[in-house]
């Protein structure tokens, strides 16, 4: 019989959670709420005595200095409770975390069957409240739809003694596993096929799959393992296989670019080729320090000696649009398994994010499943579970808002791990498969979440039928699968590592067949979550938390014994061969026998018409505006702007000092509370070395350009890493695209040419700027589609596309942290300079944005020029002639000025017309201009020789000194004091807009 323990904080201690509910009631729906208690249900399906979970409550779920619990409902005054829970199937983490803890307590395990569920009921006093709100409040802050269910009661509907009663959300599924034979006798039929099942298979490639399996060799070698037409679960498995998510078809297709300006035509055969692989290749050559590229999970540079750091990058966007929390701590738990994925794994030492997301204060037509407020909120906190819970930290992380993504939500996020540069005397990169190894699934098991959309297709819906495409990342289940993984790479147990992330087994095992040219995999002995799935399911299901290895056979005994030392269940699922073969079976039966040289042979390429419109003909022109009257107001005014203002709310939910690596913090200055340029970690403690790693998003820019966007975005990023102490010579890159469907089509995607171009001139860039500023590309991803569509006030559909957006990161090693540096300045006296030139580049500016405008003086990147200054920077920091240094970005000159004040508590006296600057006559130009290349750093007196010798012949400028005085005071171009501010002002005004959130 099911029992229940019901747990809250004593009454006279904070409900911290109840608070913030009672917050954002207020916030979102202007709804008052005086008090909300938070109970947590421990609901219990197992056979124990009630000794035993009287036991259980004291002793595992009650701490006695600050909880009261009860076997009972527990009597808290309301006037209204929602209960919220999980729909059956979705991951409950800490039911999974109870069951461990109970099996440790009883010293037995559970049974099969039993298990232990968590919800929480929240009990709301406030006058006024209606069922309305009740439910207003459940519905659209409590719970998410797709993966809980809730229910709200009254007093009337309450019973003291029952409370809510037992609800069960277990999966029981009536249904029998069977394989499907599909008919392929037409391209139509295959067409319909793909429609039916979510398949999204490329038209082009219809026929292929077609072609394959009517050849007679084929379907000879097939009737001997009893198969004829294709199964379902080798239909699926292409469909993975061939998605743009995993074969990567859009960045490998052929682009006919043309341009209108020029008038000319070109193709491009293969985007990755051309301008990411090549580039690359040719930079490996050069510099001895890139270790690993292109193949695997993550990219690998050398560290020391000793080490090798990975780092990669990707991104989650559609997942968190439709599950907030869900979708990002499966992404940013997804992301840490491609490190300990790479080579023979990896140590995971740091993790970042980029969140781009619709204003937080949207209040128009158009409606999202989530409103922007609730969807970053979600966002911040998945990420920040994943992060927290895993013991990594998330020293750096940028927000962006822009009503392009209210469609669709950009969530991105990086992974960096560090290895031995050697296991046993072999490369730490290097892995293979030998036919005879085992393949063995490490970690959780499988169930429906993750099936591309379908729940259960084949099953009746009921209330105990799985939530299917909504996965819940286990920070838990995973840290102990990566402690155990290490442990049994620095024992030599594993021949091959890889993750099972897109596509599940079918993406883990399909490509590391390809090193051994082969595999047996018996289906029916993968663990599940619960029974009743199809073959197919098991197969491309992308259940979290599970590795795929590799092992020799002689080495099991050991493996499987620390695996259990770890608590991970791991299991053989099958053997890898040198048949040329996938072949699946289940409970002998053969359920799919597949060339593996059909997906790297077979398909054709994809086709992409591009059509170059420059800015002027699609009619963009530089806007006039007025010559502002009080810059003061206007600094201000810029200061608290979105995308411009401070962001400490969102940093300081994340953990930066777990492992106690931290150099550089994410919030800097002298009251901790300015922005960082970037991260500076040292994941070997007894090395002086360190890692830099800086991030940049700019996607604005690309409305004029997309060349442009993605030149100042690496530009932006590299000069982050420069400002704290980066050597330019030793940074590596990462690439994550997001963009809107390239796919011309009149009627859903009339745009779709100059989509198309766009990509094209970013990819053209990415390689301009990498072979100029000497930056290998470590890894990289395209994330297409960033399209959605959103009903309106009435009903009607609107089709909103995000912007063209490149997140670009840096890393690199850094000799000696001891010489890295801070932006805030620092001693009254010091001189103030402007390295780098300022022109008439407000295009795309925060400052045009703020006048409704976009422009068209987008800013240019001179790579050649700007590569020679940032080395000589890279200099003054090592030899020690600076006192602190920080990049000009959004919002421009004025911005940062006050940025660097506000982070010394110091001020600082410039003057206008010693900013080096070209055709420039108006102050609010040279103020907000976001020209590329530049930087404010302060000097000591005693150093200000030394550093302009070294500068000579570069653009920079001593433009003002650091005053005691805590204010900046700018005199403009002709002589007069155009703004005075004290940093006290400057602050309130840039910590407004999110300062309540902190």
């Amino acid at each position: 019989m099911p029992q229940r323990i019901e747990v809250t904080l004593k009454e006279q201690l904070l409900d911290a959670e109840g608070q913030s509910l009672c917050v954002k009631a207020k916030n979102y729906f202007d709804i008052d709420l005086h008090r909300v208690r938070t109970i947590h249900i421990v609901t219990i399906d197992a056979d124990l005595t009630p000794d035993q979970t009287e036991t259980i409550r004291t002793e595992i779920f009650t701490n006695p200095v600050t909880q009261v619990s009860s076997l009972r409902p527990l009597d808290v005054d309301f006037d209204w409770i929602i209960w919220v829970g999980f729909r059956p199937g979705v991951r409950d983490n800490p039911g999974a975390t109870a069951v461990e803890a109970v099996e440790d307590l009883l010293r037995s395990p559970l049974k099969p069957g039993e298990a232990i569920y968590t919800s929480k009921r929240y009990c709301l006093k406030g006058n006024g409240i209606s069922r309305r709100d009740a439910e207003k409040i459940a519905g659209e802050l409590l719970a998410n739809d797709i993966i809980q269910q809730w229910a709200v009661y009254d007093r009337s509907q309450w019973d003291p003694a029952t409370g809510i009663g037992f609800i069960i959300p277990k999966v029981i599924l009536d249904h029998h596993p069977e394989v499907a034979t599909l008919s392929i006798d037409s391209d139509d039929t295959l067409t319909r096929l793909s429609e039916e099942r979510s398949l999204s298979l490329n038209p082009n490639d219809i026929p292929t799959i077609r072609s394959y399996f009517l050849k007679p060799e084929v379907q000879r070698q097939r009737r001997q393992v009893s198969l004829s037409d294709p199964t379902d679960v080798e239909l699926e498995y292409l469909s993975q296989a061939r998605s743009d998510h995993c074969n990567h078809n859009t960045f490998g297709g052929r682009f006919t670019y043309r341009d209108l300006e020029s008038g000319k035509t070109e193709t491009i055969d293969s985007l990755f080729k051309t301008y990411i692989q090549g580039p690359t290749l040719e930079l490996k050559a050069r510099k001895e320090w890139v270790v690993s590229v292109l193949w695997d999970n993550a990219g690998v540079g050398r560290f020391d000696r000793d080490h090798n750091y990975v780092i990669t990058g990707e991104t989650h966007n559609s997942p968190s649009n439709m599950e907030a929390y869900g979708g990002a701590i499966t992404g940013i738990v997804g992301i840490y398994r491609d490190p300990m994925g790479t080579g023979k794994g990896s140590r995971l030492i740091m993790g970042s994010y980029g969140y781009c997301v619709g204003p937080r204060d949207y209040d128009g037509d158009l409606q999202p499943r989530l409103h922007p407020k609730r969807l970053l909120d979600g966002v911040i906190e998945g990420v920040r579970d994943g992060g927290n819970k895993s013991g990594i930290p998330t020293p750096f992380g940028q927000v962006m808002f822009h009503p392009g993504y209210l469609g669709k939500c950009l969530v991105f996020v990086t992974a960096l791990g560090i290895m031995p540069a050697e296991i046993n005397g072999e490369p730490s990169d290097q892995k293979t498969i030998l036919p005879g190894d085992l393949a063995v699934m490490c970690g959780g098991r499988v169930g429906k979440d993750g099936i591309h959309g379908v729940t259960a297709s084949s099953a009746t819906f009921s209330a105990n039928t799985p939530a299917g495409h909504v996965q819940i990342g286990d920070p838990y289940t995973q840290k102990k699968m990566h402690d155990f993984l290490i442990d049994a790479r620095d024992e030599g147990l594993i021949r091959f590592i890889t993750d099972n992330g897109g596509g599940g087994l079918s993406s883990s095992v399909g490509e590391s067949a390809l090193f051994s040219n082969g595999c047996d995999i018996q289906l029916d002995k993968v663990p599940l979550k619960y029974d009743g799935l199809d073959q197919w399911e098991i197969w491309i299901s992308e259940s979290q938390e599970r590795m795929t290895v590799a092992i020799d056979p002689d080495h099991l005994h050991r493996f499987m014994a620390l695996s259990r030392q770890h608590e991970v269940e791991s299991t053989v699922i099958g053997t890898y061969t040198d048949s040329g073969k996938i072949h699946i079976t289940y409970n002998g039966a053969t359920c799919a026998y597949v060339d593996l040289d059909l997906l790297t042979s077979a398909f054709p390429q994809w086709e992409f018409e591009a059509v170059w419109r420059p800015p002027a003909l699609r009619g963009l022109t530089e806007p006039v505006v007025g010559v502002p009257e009080d810059f003061a107001g206007l600094i201000l005014d810029m200061l608290a702007r979105p995308n411009v203002c401070s962001k400490e709310w969102v940093c300081r939910q994340y953990d930066h000092e777990v492992q106690g690596t931290s150099v550089i913090k994410p919030l800097v200055g002298a009251a901790r509370d300015v922005p960082s340029d970037a991260a500076v970690i040292r994941p070997v403690l007894t090395s002086e070395r360190g890692l830099v790693f800086s991030q940049a998003l700019i996607p604005m820019y690309s409305a004029i350009d997309a060349y442009h966007m993605t030149t100042c975005t690496i530009d932006e990023a590299v000069r982050r890493a420069i400002a704290v102490g980066g050597d330019p010579d030793h940074l590596g890159g990462v690439d994550n695209f997001c963009w809107p469907s390239v796919q011309y089509d009149a009627d859903r995607n009339p745009d779709g040419k100059h989509k198309a171009a766009g990509l094209v001139r970013s990819c053209r860039a990415l390689k301009t700027m990498c072979m100029a500023y000497g930056i290998p590309l470590l890894s990289g991803k395209d994330s297409m589609y960033v399209d959605g569509h959103l009903p309106g006030r009435y009903g009607e559909s609107h089709k909103v596309s995000a912007l063209e957006t490149l997140q670009f990161s840096v890393a690199g090693v850094i000799e000696d942290v001891g010489q890295c540096l801070t932006m805030d300045a620092k001693v009254p006296g010091d001189l103030v300079y402007v390295v780098g030139l300022t022109r008439n580049e407000l295009g795309g500016s925060e400052y045009y944005e703020l006048f409704g405008e976009l422009g068209l003086n987008v800013p240019v990147v001179d790579p050649d020029g700007f590569a020679v200054c940032y080395r000589l920077m890279a200099e003054a920091v090592r030899k020690g002639l600076l006192a602190s240094c920080h990049g000009i970005y959004r919002g421009g000159l004025a911005v940062h000025l006050a940025l660097v004040a506000m982070a010394g508590e110091t001020g600082l006296a410039v003057n206008l017309k010693r900013v080096p600057s070209d055709g420039i006559d108006r102050d609010d130009t040279l103020l907000f201009s976001e020209s590329a290349g530049r930087f404010i750093v302060t000097v000591a007196p005693e150093n200000r020789d030394a550093f302009d010798r070294l500068m000579a012949g570069q653009t920079a400028a001593c433009v003002g000194r650091v005053t005691r005085t805590p204010q900046l005071k700018i005199d403009g171009m002709h002589g007069k004091c155009i703004a005075e501010l004290t940093v006290e002002q400057m602050k309130s005004a840039w910590k407004g807009p999110f300062g309540d959130l902190i």
